[in-house]
This record gives C-alpha cells, sequence and structure tokens, in this order.
C-alpha cells in the first residue's frame, strides 16, 4: 500500500508526534503530512498513516494514538506514546533504509527503544517526572523539542504548523546521531571481543583505533582489564576503564606521580622516553611510539596492583 499522508494532531505540539513524523518520513517522503484535527482526517483510511490522535491503536488499519483509556502498554506494564508505537511497527524498516547490516537490526531496534524512545514515551504520559533529571530536567529531549514551539502569544494561524515543520530536522538530527552511535557501538564490539581474545590474561587491552570499549568488557566479563591502548591520530593514547555508565570511576587510575605532567617531565617521571602527556585526572595519557605507551600501561598495571 502506498503511504500518501501522515496524519497527526493540529497546535502545539509534543516531543512523541514530532519524533514519530522523523521515523515515518524516512519511510514515507513522498507523503503529505496533515496536522489536523477534523474528524475525517483523523479517521483510518486507504494510504494513511494516523498517529498521536484518534483515540485507537490499531496497526493494521495504520492509526496509533495512546490517548485512549485503557492506553496501549508494553509488556512490561509501561505506557506507549505514539512514538513507542510507531518505533514497535515501523523501526525494523527505518533502520533497513538507514543502512544498518541484517545482522545488528534486532540488537539497534531494541537497544534504542530502551534508551531513547522509553523515555520519551514515559514522560509524554506522566509515568516519569522531568525532575528525575535533577539540575538537567529542563535540558532534557523532550523539553528542549518542545522549547521550538511558538511563544504562547504567537497568535497567527500557520504558527504551530511552521515550528512544527521548523523542528522537524532538530529532531532528525537526534534520532540520526542516536542510531549512528549505536550502530557504531554494535561494529566496535566485534573488534573489542577479537582483541580480548588475544589479550588474554593481560590486564591491557591493544585496539586498532579508538573505539567505544567499555560495554563490550563488561559482556566478555573481562574483570581482569585494567587499561586500554591505541593509536591515535601520530601518537597513541593509554585510557583507563570505567566501572559503570554511571561512575567515572576507574577500575584503576594511572600513577599519581604522572598526573598533569607533559614531555620531558613525564619521561623523567615515568622513565619511559616519548611519554608526552598524562591528564591531571589520571585517566589518559599519550606516548610517541606503540612501545612506549605499552611500557607506560605496563607501569601502570604494576603500580595498581601494588596499591589494591
Amino acid at each position: 500500500m502506498t503511504i500518501t499522508h501522515l496524519v497527526t494532531h493540529s497546535g502545539g505540539f509534543h516531543a512523541d508526534e514530532l519524533l514519530s513524523t522523523v521515523i515515518l518520513m524516512r519511510l514515507f517522503p513522498q507523503a503529505e503530512i496533515v496536522r489536523s484535527r477534523a474528524p475525517e482526517w483523523i479517521a483510518p483510511a486507504e494510504g494513511r498513516i494516523v498517529y498521536d490522535v484518534g483515540r485507537a491503536y490499531d496497526p493494521a488499519a495504520g492509526i496509533f494514538d495512546h490517548h485512549q483509556r485503557p492506553g496501549p502498554l508494553r509488556q512490561d506494564g509501561q505506557p506507549y506514546s505514539s512514538f513507542g508505537l510507531i518505533w514497535a511497527r515501523f523501526g525494523h524498516d527505518y533502520l533497513r533504509a538507514a543502512g544498518i547490516p541484517e545482522g545488528h537490526i534486532d540488537a539497534l531496534h531494541q537497544s534504542f527503544d530502551q534508551g531513547f524512545v522509553l523515555p520519551v514515551d514515559l514522560m509524554d504520559n506522566g509515568a516519569m517526572e522531568p525532575s528525575v533529571a535533577g539540575p538537567l530536567a529542563g535540558l532534557t529531549l523532550p523539553v528542549l523539542l518542545e522549547s521550538l514551539k511558538p511563544a504562547f502569544d504567537d497568535r497567527s494561524p500557520e504558527a504551530d504548523d511552521r515550528a512544527f515543520l521548523d523542528a522537524l530536522p532538530v529532531a532528525r538530527a537526534f534520532v540520526e546521531s542516536a542510531i549512528r552511535a549505536r550502530a557504531a557501538k554494535l561494529r566496535a564490539e566485534a573488534l573489542v571481543m577479537s582483541a580480548i581474545d588475544e589479550a588474554g590474561t593481560s590486564a591491557i587491552l591493544e585496539l586498532p583505533m579508538g573505539m567505544p570499549f567499555r560495554s563490550a568488557v563488561e559482556k566478555a566479563g573481562a574483570d581482569h582489564l585494567l587499561f586500554v591502548v591505541h593509536p591515535r591520530d601520530d601518537d597513541w593514547a593509554l585510557t583507563t576503564i570505567r566501572k559503570g555508565s554511571d561512575t567515572f570511576e576507574s577500575r584503576a587510575d594511572l600513577p599519581a606521580g604522572w598526573a598533569g605532567l607533559a614531555d620531558a617531565a613525564l619521561e623523567a617521571a615515568s622513565g619511559v622516553n616519548g611519554a608526552k602527556f598524562c591528564h591531571s585526572a589520571r585517566f589518559i595519557a599519550v606516548a610517541q611510539t606503540r612501545a612506549a605507551i605499552l611500557r607506560m600501561a605496563e607501569l601502570a598495571v604494576a603500580e595498581a596492583r601494588k596499591d589494591a
């Protein structure tokens, strides 16, 4: 069936229908966006997808609203917004259209759903208060997207529609960047897993380039790893491994005597020719050559084990 119209409600917009539109426009770029509450538009019809309006949820009929009671729920009982409903139905197709390898689609669909879609669903339904973000409450994605609505006293007839269309590229940029990052993370995971196998029992993980590695290290159960080394442009980097996604605490810090030093001072403190820099927070160091960075890594491991 050819989709000719994407229909959502008129008036002020929220993040859920805005983000839903991003997904649908990728799949149906020739479809016309209609923002209306007119009964003749918000009812299911041939060639039409209706979302965040219509008081019904019927994927077969092409209608995806969540405002009716009872509203549609996930298997775990958490509520959907229109974004979650659209992602559940069209997310796999969106990822294929974005060129994601078939073998990664299920994992990426789930990751994006839990980390990006679900928070929008919860906030839209009032199931999660913005205040859970603390001082950053005003900087969550739903709040930022909704800040693109026109001012309350801009009563021009086209103000809401114009703001909605202007906000679409912003919303699209967030969706696409989040998908790209998650896709890259999956590609990196295979490389990191191979490097972990090659490292064996060593506490040092050598990677072919800088890439996300912590989640793969955790997935592999590689608790013995303390530091990561990899080439970086014209030099080499040595980095720590954070204990988790919600902390900056590392499994082991670089030696305290290196903190904030550079060049000759760091060479003298470490005893490694080619040592170039160590951050004052002791989570990254840089050296000129692979041999130099591996020596620094060995020294850092020895220091960490001595302090353990």
